[in-house]
């Protein structure tokens, strides 16, 4: 009770201090202060500000989203390089020559001057009727029937080979001497054939150097493939060798494909010419072996006697 007494009035002198600091906003020392609230920067920071804390707030992809467009693949557009769409025939043939070097373009020319012979020689030999005998062969029929006259008036308008010999053959049989005859019947044959034979000697060369341009334009080649092999050294690429190999073997081929054509073409017109010739001297032989008419023997000794 004593105690009591004595701590009632320091109580009663501490409530109203506790009363003023309650009033006051003071906490009283027996009370823990409230602990202040945590403020989450996600919430105060505003979006998109650069204080905001980078590992607390989650990251915010502003970019509209854009769906991936699958590629569509588009057709592939040939290239035109000067006017000639690659792959084409014209573009083949102009890469040939460009791959080929300069023996490719000697033997185009050769090939050029070969076509223009091939054609040549066939008209010529249209013209000059070697695939025409029936006239020639009927002349002589009449001629060695007698009837010489007519023989000599089937053949004297025609043009050609066998027609223009047996026409001068039966002439000079009926106004000259057998001998002359015979003189002047050899220098028309010769004649005709020399004219026939024209362009034969070109194709002949022709079909002879063509392959060897072909193997010449090859062994440039070759040498140049190997020069380049070197200078490449240890980084050489047998794929870079086997292209200039095969882009060598182009005038090879090219040469060869020059002279076969050539080739078989002179064959051929040498057959021809020499059937027309084979004609003529069946001809020839056959008018002077024919006993001569009247009128021819007439002719003869009048000439004989001028």
């Amino acid at each position: 009770m004593k105690m009591m007494r004595s701590v009632s009035p320091v109580l009663l002198l501490s409530l109203p201090g506790a009363v003023v600091a309650q009033e006051s906003g003071t906490p009283s020392p027996d009370v823990a202060p409230e602990a202040a609230p945590v403020t989450d920067p996600v919430e105060t920071a505003p979006a998109g500000e650069a204080g905001g804390s980078v590992d607390a707030a989650p990251s915010v992809d502003t970019a509209p989203s854009v769906e991936t467009v699958p590629a569509v693949e588009t057709p592939e557009v040939t290239p035109v390089i000067d006017g000639v769409a690659p792959g084409s025939a014209l573009d083949q043939a102009l890469r040939f020559l460009v791959d080929g070097g300069p023996a490719i373009w000697v033997i185009a020319a050769l090939s050029v001057l070969t076509a223009a012979l091939i054609l040549w020689k066939l008209w010529r030999l249209f013209r000059a009727g070697a695939w025409s005998r029936k006239a020639s062969f009927r002349a002589v029929e009449l001629w060695e029937a007698g009837r010489e006259s007519e023989a000599v008036a089937i053949v004297g308008s025609r043009k050609g080979l066998r027609s223009k010999l047996t026409h001068a053959a039966m002439l000079a049989r009926h106004n000259m001497s057998d001998d002359l005859a015979r003189e002047e019947t050899v220098r028309v044959a010769k004649r005709q054939m020399a004219d026939q034979s024209a362009g034969l000697r070109a194709l002949e060369l022709i079909a002879t150097i063509a392959p060897l341009l072909g193997l010449l334009g090859t062994v440039l080649g070759m040498i140049s493939a190997f020069q380049a092999l070197q200078e490449a050294g240890s980084r050489a690429d047998p794929a870079m060798l086997a292209g200039g190999i095969w882009e060598a073997l182009l005038t090879t081929a090219a040469g060869m494909a020059v002279a076969i054509p050539a080739s078989a073409a002179l064959t051929w017109f040498e057959s021809v010419i020499e059937s027309v010739r084979a004609d003529m001297e069946d001809i020839a032989a056959r008018i002077f072996v024919t006993p001569a008419s009247g009128a021819t023997q007439e002719a003869q000794a009048r000439v004989a006697a001028e």
